[in-house]
């Protein structure tokens, strides 16, 4: 299906039984994020509101909200890009199987972007306060554009395929931002637009920037596909829409003639100001920091104008089908990006970076007693690389052609994991380095730590299914098991480092002199039965709320020239530490108004 607007594919979705609209009037504030979730954890769907509260423009969310619907948005083109990215993993292919690979070459070539001339009444002008102004989370610092779709091009830049378009959040009201006339944008230097900034830096022109919301499903993303080197964003939108990204120059900027609305305006390169807090994924509010500054010359839109928006939170969210359809399109990348990695998942019910796993290859000691090797080479190559390089653990298993190992099967792997890891030898970390500006769990905003478990050989232990009797001091409370091998302990309140390891030296005192054959892995947690109830929550709280550096421990734990490992359980201490970012919480206010809503005789009750 080739949609020329976000209004044609929601026509398409209403037509399919996908989509919903909620004629009432609704407050963008708290209200619209509150539905959107309700109906997301039903596996409902995509939603239309027709009347937004102080806003002229109606808006749309929930378009990506199932797997399948992800892919039934591009039934028509995604095969036909998945063979264009086969093709770039190896370019073989196209005489190995040249009637399965030509067509590639021609989706490659529909998909170039199409410059076309600037048609004024093709547009109208409104402002920043106009918009819907949609807040998610009650300690959001205000409004947020949730999926917006940011494009710069470097200073002089004429050649449109030298541009980026990527997804950064803006912040429309709230802080010290002049209504109307200035917006924040939160993005790092790393980022395809820092590159952007630091050219700027070091030129007299000014920092234009193109902020598009709305428009065909593949713009959005685009905006935000980790894509392969030589591969532009606008190219990607174009084959995966099976409709070239048409795009026209006015007065220095960039639009895009399908987008719903555009936002133009120079990031000023001297300025930044307090954006934030903001509910993100990985379930935490990320707190208030200094960012670049838009200011912002005009906003437009197309008649009839659609407001795309998402809610993020704690996972999974509508944004974990991005995930899957990453994983779907650039699977095939993987050998040519990471050679010897055959498989990787970061894990989204952990927050997407704080996890990571992997299968790599022990190719070349054959010989050997079986031990990680190769694969440190390629754990080491996962994070000093592009996204992945964001991960906070990263647990890797060499390929064992006796054994498959999917990183989808999640318990699966860590079973593989903690049974042939020895926690003698197979713990390698990074300390005093940069984590994900999101993650607060760290020493630092943007510094922590990352921990490598790699395993490769043998089962070398057993594990336990059933709970060992144990002794644990005082201030310790229940014990619970999260799956075969992994124990969870309530532990007593964090109040800071000092005393926080004082409990673990205690509990590892005690432990040390009983039997702990089959647990490989202890967590300390705050509520050890609602850390076990389900793999989701053991994945958020064991991983989103450690440092390995600073809360990796273990029972019989040793150095020997710099390296630490220990003989019996690692243990890692997730309890909630005074510096994290508090974690996302409904108002209740709009939680029972919104249940007044779904209830039997309200207006939404036919969406329970």
């Amino acid at each position: 299906m080739k949609y020329r607007s976000l209004e044609a594919c929601l026509v398409d979705l209403e037509r399919h039984g996908q989509l919903v609209r909620i004629e009432d009037e609704v407050d963008p504030n708290l209200e619209m994020a509150e539905i959107h979730r309700r109906v997301f954890d039903r596996g409902g769907p995509a939603l239309l509101f027709e009347r937004v509260k102080g806003s002229p423009f109606r808006a749309a969310s929930n378009l990506y909200g199932t797997f399948d619907r992800a892919e039934f948005l591009f039934r028509n083109t995604l095969e036909k890009v998945q063979k264009v990215v086969e093709l770039k993993a190896d370019p073989a292919l196209l005489l190995k199987q040249p009637s399965k690979y030509l067509p590639a070459l021609l989706t490659a070539w529909k998909g170039l972007p199409k410059r076309t001339g600037f048609r004024k009444s093709r547009f109208q002008k409104t402002s920043i306060d106009k918009l819907p102004q949609v807040v998610s989370w009650p300690e959001d610092g205000g409004a947020f554009i949730t999926l917006p779709q940011v494009l710069t091009e470097p200073p002089g830049g004429k050649q449109i395929m030298h541009s980026n378009l990527g997804m950064y959040r803006i912040q429309m009201s709230g802080n010290q931002y002049l209504e109307n006339q200035e917006v924040g944008m939160h993005y790092q230097l790393h980022r395809g637009i820092g590159v952007h900034h630091t050219a700027y830096n070091q030129s007299s022109l000014p920092f234009r920037v193109s902020i598009f919301v709305g428009g065909p499903p593949s713009h959005a993303l685009a905006a935000i596909f980790p894509l392969p080197e030589g591969l532009s964003e606008l190219t990607f939108a174009g084959m995966l829409a099976g409709k070239r990204f048409s795009y026209a120059r006015y007065r220095g900027y960039i639009f895009s003639d399908d987008s719903d609305f555009i936002i133009t305006g120079t990031i000023d390169k001297n300025l930044k100001k307090r954006e934030g807090p903001f509910g993100d994924h990985l379930g935490y509010y990320s707190l208030a920091h200094d960012f670049p500054v838009v200011k912002v010359e005009q906003v437009y839109h197309r008649p009839g104008a659609i407001w795309h928006f998402t809610v993020v939170g704690r996972p999974p969210q509508e944004d974990t089908s991005f995930g899957h359809l990453i994983h779907k399109l650039v699977g095939p990348m993987l050998p040519q990006e990471f050679p010897g990695i055959l498989d990787i998942n970061a894990v989204d019910a952990a927050g997407v970076h704080p996890l990571l796993l992997a299968v790599g290859s022990e190719r070349y000691m054959p010989f050997r007693d079986k031990r990680p090797e190769e694969i440190l080479t390629q754990a080491n190559h996962l994070l000093g690389s592009g996204q992945t390089s964001l991960a906070k653990y990263l647990l890797i298993a060499a390929h064992d052609p006796d054994h498959r190992i999917d990183t989808r099967d999640i318990r699966g792997f860590l079973r593989h994991i903690l049974q042939r890891c020895d926690w003698k030898r197979d713990l390698h970390f990074q300390t005093n380095t940069t984590i994900d500006t999101l993650d607060y769990s760290g020493s630092g905003w943007n510094a922590g730590s990352k921990l490598i478990m790699a395993c490769h050989g043998p089962v070398i232990r057993q594990l336990r299914q059933d709970l060992p009797l144990l002794s644990i001091p005082q201030g310790f409370g229940k014990i619970e098991m999260a799956q075969d091998g992994i124990m969870v302990i309530e532990g007593p309140g964090y109040q800071d480092q000092e005393t926080g390891t004082l409990h673990v030296k205690k509990l590892i005192s005690a432990l040390e002199s009983q039997n702990l054959d089959g647990i490989a892995l202890l967590v300390i947690a705050d509520d050890a039965v609602f850390t076990s109830q389900n793999l989701d929550n053991f994945l958020w709280i064991t991983f989103t709320r450690s440092n390995p550096s600073h809360d990796v421990h273990g029972v019989h734990e040793f150095f020997e020239h710099k390296h630490w490992g220990c003989k019996g359980p690692l243990i890692i201490d997730a309890r909630k530490k005074p510096h994290h970012a508090p974690e996302l919480v409904p108002d209740r206010a709009t939680t029972e108004k919104v249940d007044r809503l779904f209830a039997f005789g309200g207006p939404l009750a036919h969406l329970e």
